[in-house]
């Protein structure tokens, strides 16, 4: 749980410090529709789309953050009361991740906190596998959480290996590449020269599985708070 208290100390700091803490401000966070979060993509095999998961969007003062979760609901409650949530399960860290996107949003700290919609995806695939050539050359590549579009995208030029939570996804293949039970992952880490990590790893807690010597570069929304305060390599090409 360090990450989490070092998340909410760094919250609070910016709370003192732009004198938001006694204010009557309440986060808003509501679960997004497919529509909402993704918009009507071409392809439909987006998790988005097709998984168990949702995009829980928070907002603040104006400022919207977001954050993908599988336990998503309605919440309504001061900023305060937020960053004195108990992190015990993905729905209340859905929460506090959602609000320190929009908070940090709102300071103008971070941009980025709303998720590409449409044929962004494909697009920033497209972007990722360029920046990935450009800075690393041709690394083994280990993919935690399986975004198809970069899947098909990195296959093409890298060796890849990818894990999944969702069951209806293990021992699939996806774009021509088998994925792997979430069981792979660390012997994945150990086989490869960088990590491509999903985002939402700050929500489900097991972020820390993929904090190693290993360069990694996280992928999505939900991290873009987290990873500005926790110096992390986040790509999000299209996001806005």
């Amino acid at each position: 749980m360090e990450i989490y208290n070092q998340l909410k100390h760094s919250m609070r700091n910016y709370l003192q410090k732009y004198h938001l803490e006694g204010e009557e401000v309440t986060i808003r966070a509501a679960p997004l529709s497919t529509d909402e979060a993704i918009g009507n993509p071409e392809d439909r095999d987006y998790p988005l789309i097709t998984g168990r998961e949702r995009m829980m969007q928070a907002e603040f003062k104006g400022a919207l953050g977001q954050a993908y979760t599988d336990m998503y609901g309605d919440y309504t409650g001061k900023v305060s009361d937020i960053v004195e949530m108990e992190m015990s399960n993905n729905f209340r860290r859905a929460i506090f991740i959602a609000g320190l996107n929009a908070v940090m949003r709102h300071l103008g700290l971070i941009d980025q906190t709303i998720h590409c919609k449409d044929n962004e995806p494909r697009e920033c695939a497209f972007h990722l596998n360029k920046y990935i050539l450009k800075k690393y050359g041709r690394p083994k590549i280990a993919m935690v959480g399986l975004q198809p579009r970069m899947v098909e995208t990195l296959s093409q030029d890298f060796d890849v290996r990818v894990t999944d939570l969702d069951n209806a996804n293990i021992n699939t293949k996806k774009c021509g590449v088998m994925v792997q039970d979430p069981e792979k992952s660390q012997e994945n880490m150990k086989w490869c020269d960088l990590a491509i990590v999903t985002g939402s790893t700050i929500v489900n807690n097991s972020i820390g599985h993929f904090l190693t010597d290993k360069p990694v570069v996280f992928f999505g929304v939900t991290i873009a708070g987290a990873a500005k305060i926790l110096d992390l390599e986040n790509f999000c090409f299209c996001a806005t």
